[in-house]
């Protein structure tokens, strides 16, 4: 049997991980495959101490987990042994699917599934290589237990995924205003009608959590610098994928290849046993390997996306707060294919057009639930003093047009 191990993590110190089922999926060659892919994909381009990985963050998660585990249940939430084991390994494994930089290439070189899908398909390959030992993890992650408030713990408002990378998002970044109080937070989690609840002595700490999440959303993960970056590199895997697709002869590692050369849409990828072992050798060097050698391409346009990643040569980006008009984005198309004597199509390449939205908090959906002293529950949104329901549930919307400088 492994012994246990101890990891040191910059954020909560000393992390206990022990033997049996949950060191042994810690040293599943799955799980070692996230120390090889960075948790926020090319924000180092903005802020370059951001070279954390998804290992990292699953770590973090795990000891959030561990200590909501323990904080419920001195308050008299009874939780089996096994349950406590069950949900640790199920937030170990909650990002196993990721692809290589992250969110970034989730639909690029798979089309119609998501990271979370694919985690979900990983973790049943585990369990079979395991026996069944992850029947619970399992039944907690999609929702089918009895005890709800298990599954709200790894996804909700309050889960222990955002409680880390918020925080651990905030120390890689520098940017301090992200820096939540997760062990508040925990201290304050409590169960009522088998649903997660916050007390209400909590109540200030959640707001400074919304807000948090609102300031790093477009400080670090929607910064115009990361969005244009982002789309640098897809765009060049879109035209590396294209000549593949025409016949040329284009260098990539054996498992980038396989998606280069062929369309791997949700229904193949399920059903497909080789292309679900190409995914799992999947991870950021073989995207930077193939973009180093791309540099030096025949193709013109693939040379220049792959030249802007290497060298930070990033898209331009101006931002709008109504849709991009066509006649002036047309304009820019036809200046990039000037510039450098390319066509329409292949300036196409050059540029890119997105529309992004996002919600601090959305009654509508998940809600995060005060606990009062009388025993009764209100919403957040009826709760605070200091954020109204209209901020709360405000709408930002924002227009982008990003191209190649020139």
């Amino acid at each position: 049997m492994n012994d246990s191990k101890i990891i040191n993590d910059p954020i909560f110190g000393f992390i206990k991980i022990p033997h049996g089922l949950l060191l042994d999926i810690v040293e599943h060659p799955l799980m070692q495959r996230l120390t090889r892919i960075k948790q926020l994909g090319l924000t180092s381009m903005v802020y370059p101490s951001a070279q954390h990985t998804r290992f990292q963050h699953s770590i973090g998660a795990f000891h959030l987990m561990s200590e909501a585990i323990t904080s419920l249940t001195q308050k008299g939430i009874y939780i089996f042994d096994s349950e406590a084991e069950a949900v640790e390994a199920a937030i170990l494994m909650h990002d196993i699917g990721h692809g290589p930089f992250s969110h970034v290439l989730e639909h690029t070189l798979i089309s119609g599934i998501s990271h979370e899908e694919i985690s979900l398909l990983m973790m049943e390959q585990i369990n079979k290589e395991m026996k069944g030992e992850l029947n619970l993890a399992l039944k907690i992650f999609k929702n089918e237990y009895p005890k709800k408030f298990l599954h709200q713990l790894i996804s909700s408002q309050l889960d222990m995924d955002r409680l880390d990378y918020l925080r651990r998002d905030s120390f890689y970044t520098g940017v301090s205003e992200g820096n939540i109080g997760s062990a508040r937070i925990i201290k304050m989690l409590d169960v009522h009608n088998d649903n997660l609840v916050v007390n209400s002595k909590g109540l200030y700490s959640i707001e400074n959590y919304l807000m948090a999440r609102r300031l790093m959303y477009w400080q670090v993960y929607l910064h115009k610098t990361t969005v244009s970056s982002e789309k640098v590199l897809v765009n060049a895997l879109l035209r590396a994928k294209r000549l593949a697709h025409e016949g040329k002869e284009i260098f990539a590692t054996p498992c980038l290849r396989y998606f280069l050369y062929n369309d791997i849409d949700a229904e193949t990828f399920r059903n497909d046993r080789q292309a679900q072992l190409y995914y799992t050798k999947l991870d950021d060097s073989d995207i930077l390997s193939s973009l180093k050698v791309w540099t030096d391409s025949n193709d013109k346009v693939l040379s220049i996306l792959s030249t802007d990643i290497i060298n930070r040569n990033i898209f331009k980006v101006e931002i709008f707060e109504n849709p991009v008009d066509d006649a002036y984005a047309e304009s820019k198309k036809r200046t990039i294919a000037d510039m450098f004597k390319i066509s329409l199509e292949e300036a196409g390449y050059l540029m890119s057009i997105d529309t992004i939205q996002k919600d601090m908090y959305d009654v509508n959906e998940d809600q995060i639930t005060i606990l009062f002293k009388d025993n009764t529950t209100k919403d957040i949104s009826e709760s605070s003093e200091l954020l109204n329901i209209a901020l709360l549930s405000k709408k930002i919307r924002k227009y982008y047009l990003c191209y190649q400088r020139f």
